[in-house]
């Protein structure tokens, strides 16, 4: 017998945008029961085949919506070409502004014209590992008419997005979900050795500052999918637990 958790519905897509110079791949899940008649919030993944691949986010969220009411979401895990990672994703790279048009412009709105997509900011999560987690919140901070919700995985929370987030007025409507390794201290990156626990903690005291929810968890646990898998379950029931929307 076919395990329930593994059956899976991914779809695959390639969207041209004017914003880029190639087309986007990006996946999306539907869940176990999916009825074009209802509507679903949506997780909008960057760095998409690794949270597919390495989080198994699809499996995750089968289980949960299996075994213990988790509000049937659909997941968007949008693709990323490793060499232009740090210049997409990073508030400072050359291809940071083409990039989170795209997303705005190209990537939600094709989404929400072939899924019953439901468009209240609150119904949008954007979730992201590192540098991911930190291109999701300045999405969220730029564009509150339709994302107010991030889920960080040991976000690379540098200090031009600090300073962005110092920078915003009331952020009283967001919802943040942080984690981070507590063995994040030395992380080898971009701009040399980051202690992933320190600036994390950062921007969680500087959001909190500024109204917005934020949940907050350090566990044991390195700068890999290994330690963001464990993390993933917890980050869904977070925002999508029937009981919690209730």
């Amino acid at each position: 017998m076919t395990n329930p958790y593994l059956k899976r519905t991914i779809h695959r897509h390639n969207v041209a945008s004017p914003h880029l110079d190639h087309a986007r791949e990006f996946l999306v899940y539907l869940p176990p029961g999916y009825d074009e008649r209802q509507t679903y919030p949506v997780v909008y993944c960057q760095d998409g085949r690794e949270f597919f691949n390495l989080g198994r986010i699809a499996t995750i969220a089968n289980k949960l919506i299996l075994d213990e009411g988790l509000a049937p979401i659909l997941i968007v895990g949008v693709t990323v070409d490793i060499q232009r990672r740090t210049a997409e994703y990073a508030l400072t790279g050359d291809l940071n502004p083409a990039y989170t048009r795209f997303f705005v412009d190209t990537l939600v709105p094709f989404v929400e014209a072939h899924y019953p997509a439901r468009r209240q900011p609150q119904a949008r999560v954007l979730a992201g590992d590192s540098l991911g987690a930190s291109v999701s919140l300045q999405l969220a901070l730029e564009h509150p008419t339709l994302f107010r919700r991030v889920l960080s995985l040991s976000g690379a929370f540098y200090p031009q997005l600090q300073d962005r987030i110092a920078a915003s007025g009331d952020l009283s409507g967001y919802d943040i979900f942080m984690c981070v390794g507590t063995e994040e201290t030395a992380v080898e990156t971009h701009i040399g050795p980051v202690d992933f626990v320190a600036i994390n903690r950062q921007a969680r005291d500087l959001l909190r500052q500024k109204g917005a929810s934020v949940t907050y968890r350090e566990a044991a646990g390195k700068h890999v999918w290994g330690f963001w898998q464990t993390m993933l379950p917890d980050a869904l029931r977070h925002f999508f637990l029937t009981s919690r929307m209730s």
